[in-house]
């Protein structure tokens, strides 16, 4: 992978273009992992990123929150989320890198919907069919001179894509039982993914559902436990910590990336809801 970046960026991974199309597909050991030096610094992809971890155990962080997996799983990690590895021991790991442009559209809807995802366990059964799922995906993509190749190829990763999003989906209440708090929740969420740059307000939301702000605050506190305000104030901080920690902007300029001109309220805003001001959270993160 090639990884691009700037001093005040967060690195970004890219998949070079003589890699399949935009499609690689791999099976991966302790050593062949260990020898990627980038994978333990932190970084995003422009890809999605689709993995079975057969056996071993990895030592990964996501966003701030570290997991350790030491049992058969599943990861599917988006293009916006940063994250690194932190430890490998003994790992027999395959991994799919796949554009947006080689999903089926249909899939890539549905891991906009759902994401972000955290690692899942998978039971022997699940494991077997992922495993051969991998090893069909790998074997074409080792078949070049096919006359069909890219298209057997985007063919065979789609199907594996699925599996993976269909298992992920059995964790996922069906759409027909949600009530209708539930609903309404969700695509709450949805639109804050999309929007908290630029809609701060409860009402911003409540606006695009065509409901109050009063009915939107309860249907939320109701499946959270919190208020609107708190799910938008905390996606904002988490991508402020993002920025803190993986880049050297200032402050300021982060404030400003993240739609606030007046940068004493968002430094208060910060401090209040990550317990230290900023430059704080940074230098205790970076020792």
């Amino acid at each position: 992978m090639r990884t691009t970046s700037n001093k005040k960026d967060i690195p970004i991974r890219t998949l070079p273009k003589e890699y399949g199309h935009g499609i690689a597909v791999s099976k991966v050991s302790a050593a062949s992992f260990l020898a990627d030096d980038e994978t333990m610094h932190a970084h995003r992809h422009d890809y999605h990123f689709f993995v079975l971890q057969e056996k071993g155990v990895t030592h990964t962080e996501i966003d701030f929150e570290q997991h350790v997996i030491s049992t058969p799983t599943i990861l599917y990690q988006s293009p916006n989320q940063v994250h690194r590895a932190l430890k490998v021991e003994n790992i027999e790991m395959y991994m799919l890198i796949i554009s947006n442009e080689n999903i089926h559209p249909d899939y890539l809807k549905l891991l906009q919907s759902i994401a972000p995802l955290k690692p899942l366990p998978i039971q022997f059964k699940e494991l077997t069919i992922v495993r051969q799922a991998f090893n069909l995906c790998t074997n074409l993509y080792e078949r070049t001179s096919d006359k069909l190749y890219l298209p057997s190829l985007q063919d065979s990763c789609n199907a594996l894509a699925g599996l993976i999003i269909s298992l992920y989906l059995k964790q996922v209440k069906p759409s027909e039982s949600l009530s209708r708090f539930e609903r309404i929740t969700n695509e709450f969420f949805r639109l804050l993914e999309h929007a908290f740059l630029t809609k701060k307000r409860p009402s911003d939301y409540a606006e695009t559902l065509h409901i109050s702000v009063s009915y939107l605050n309860e249907c939320v506190k109701d499946v959270t436990g919190h208020s609107v305000s708190y799910h938008i104030q905390q996606r904002v901080i988490l991508e402020a910590k993002r920025l803190l920690y993986h880049s050297d902007k200032s402050v300021k300029e982060i404030a400003a990336i993240l739609g606030y001109d007046d940068y004493p309220y968002f430094s208060r805003l910060f401090t209040k809801a990550a317990g230290m001001n900023a430059t704080g959270f940074r230098n205790k993160n970076r020792e």
